[in-house]
Order: C-alpha cells, then structure tokens, then sequence
C-alpha cells in the first residue's frame, strides 16, 4: 500500500470514528439489551466537546468514546488516548480482542512481539487477538490516537 492510499485509508477510519468522542444531547438514544450492553443499532453524531478524560497512573489521559455490540452481533469499543512527552508507557499487556490503533498525532514506538516499530502521524497499527504490546510516545510533544477494539472482550 503506498503512502497515499495509507493515508486515504487513515482519513475514512478518522472520518468514522473521529465524530465519535461523546454521545450528542439530541438524536436517537441506544438501547439497552437485557444483559444490559448497548445495543448500536441507530446512527447519530457524537460531539467530541462533552466527555470527560480519564488521567491514568502514568499522566496519560483516555476518554472512552463508544462502546457496545453492532446489529451485526460484533462487539466495537472506541477510545482516544494522549500520552505527553517523556512519561512511562502503559505496562505491556495482552488482549483478548483486536485493535486498530490510529495516530493522530505525535510518534509512537510500538513494541510487540520482540519487535519495535516506529509510527507517526497517520499511521495506523493492527494489533492482533492475543498480542502482548505496548505503546510508548517516543516524540517531543503529545502523543494522540484512537483506539478501536472489535470483538472478543470488548463487550
């Protein structure tokens, strides 16, 4: 894939899940099944304005932007994350789902497997169902990216 079509890619994936930061006032409500995970079954427009962060151990902030099961029975979870300059990443951990990772912003240094790659700005990192990983910002400024976690344990 070159350059181009990596970032025509990036730019639809922001396109889809960038609206999505904070559940708007107005539009249709999701519903709540029975075991009490939401149901994504209406479309609407998320404000990125309205949801409170989260500040981790390490400085780092999260908002969690979307979560529940689609009509098609996939369990998809969103959140955005920053992590400024010089702190400690989160400790490598494994998942029982799969990521798509989109940079936003700054550089990361993904490490998985015994490997390290470098990811900047519009990079987007496939972490794997299992994977053992972690992400560090290796930049000089803040580090921003979405995260979009799809089935497993992500209900």
């Amino acid at each position: 894939m070159n350059a181009s079509s990596r970032r025509d890619l990036y730019v639809a994936l922001r396109a889809f899940v960038g609206a999505g930061r904070a559940t708007a006032q107005t539009g249709p409500q999701l519903e709540q099944e029975k075991s009490g995970q939401t149901t994504l079954s209406d479309s609407k427009v998320l404000s990125p304005d309205r949801l409170p962060a989260t500040t981790n151990a390490n400085g780092g902030k999260k908002w969690n932007i979307l979560q529940g099961v689609l009509a098609t029975g996939e369990a998809v979870a969103l959140h955005e994350s920053l992590q400024p300059a010089g702190i400690a990443p989160n400790p490598p951990h494994s998942i029982q789902h799969s990521e798509l990772i989109l940079v936003q912003q700054g550089t990361l240094l993904f490490e998985y497997d015994g490997r390290s790659e470098k990811v900047a700005e519009g990079g987007v990192i496939f972490v794997a169902f299992g994977t053992r990983h972690s992400a560090r910002n290796v930049g000089d400024g803040p580090a921003k990216y979405l995260v979009v976690a799809i089935g497993g344990d992500s209900r």
